[in-house]
């Protein structure tokens, strides 16, 4: 009886915490809507790295062919510092990978990431993106990397400087092929992340710390060479808080 008096007080734990996220934030105007089901649909975004984009069943698919290396597959808009982006991902090979969405990211100076004054980056080396020319937040969600086998929390970091702001919860396991929705909210300093609704990341930013807090940028996805998931459906919308976040 005293089990079910404690599963019953987690369970009314999670509805609260599951009402106050839906009470905080609500999508606003959409601001950006694919499928990702075919290659017309990404002919604008620009891909670093060795990588292969490839759709079938209405998926797309990335990997490095022959492991070549590391990857980024960046959308071509600049997002406002308030949004709410969700995407859908599947994991088609689990003996190693590690994903990884950047957001808010822009040059140094304001510019844009593809502003031809900064320097290119056509290799998808990690520095390029965490201490290069470049602010960014970014968050691993699926952590299995050869390196570092087995990792599963999902991790966030503040760029310029690799810094770890967060170690979150557990992201996708490494043994999952299921299809995951995935929800990344930022909203001023606040970022949270959740996985099939359940929340991996939450932590504000004071902007002071690690600097300023970051608004309005870019959103990519980034893999290391071993990993090979699909996408599918990445709509992001305008943040509107409901109240505000304390």
């Amino acid at each position: 009886m005293r089990n079910l008096g404690k599963n019953i007080f987690f369970v009314l734990l999670f509805l609260a915490t599951f009402n106050s996220y839906a009470q905080e934030f609500a999508k606003g105007k959409l601001l950006y809507s694919t499928t990702l089901a075919t290659s017309e649909m990404v002919k604008d975004w620009i891909l670093e790295g060795p990588a292969k984009i490839e759709f079938k069943n209405n998926w797309m698919q990335m990997y490095s062919p022959n492991e070549e290396g590391h990857h980024v597959f960046w959308c071509p808009v600049d997002f406002p510092g308030n949004f709410i982006a969700e995407w859908e991902a599947q994991n088609q090979e689990i003996d190693a990978g590690l994903c990884i969405v950047f957001f808010c990211a822009k040059g140094l100076k304001g510019e844009s990431i593809f502003d031809p004054s900064l320097p290119k980056r056509t290799s998808g080396i990690f520095t390029d993106y965490t201490k290069g020319a470049m602010n960014d937040y970014h968050i691993s969600y699926y952590a299995n990397g050869r390196d570092n086998p087995n990792r599963e929390t999902a991790n966030l970091r503040k760029n310029k400087g690799f810094n770890l702001v967060q170690t979150g919860e557990i992201g996708i396991q490494v043994q999952s092929t299921a299809i995951h929705k995935m929800k990344l909210v930022k909203n001023e300093g606040k970022i949270l992340l959740y996985i099939d609704e359940r929340k991996v990341i939450d932590w504000t930013d004071d902007g002071v710390k690690y600097g300023k807090v970051l608004e309005e940028g870019k959103i990519g996805f980034r893999q290391m060479q071993w990993t090979h998931f699909a996408y599918r459906n990445f709509k992001v919308w305008e943040n509107s808080p409901i109240k505000q976040i304390k």
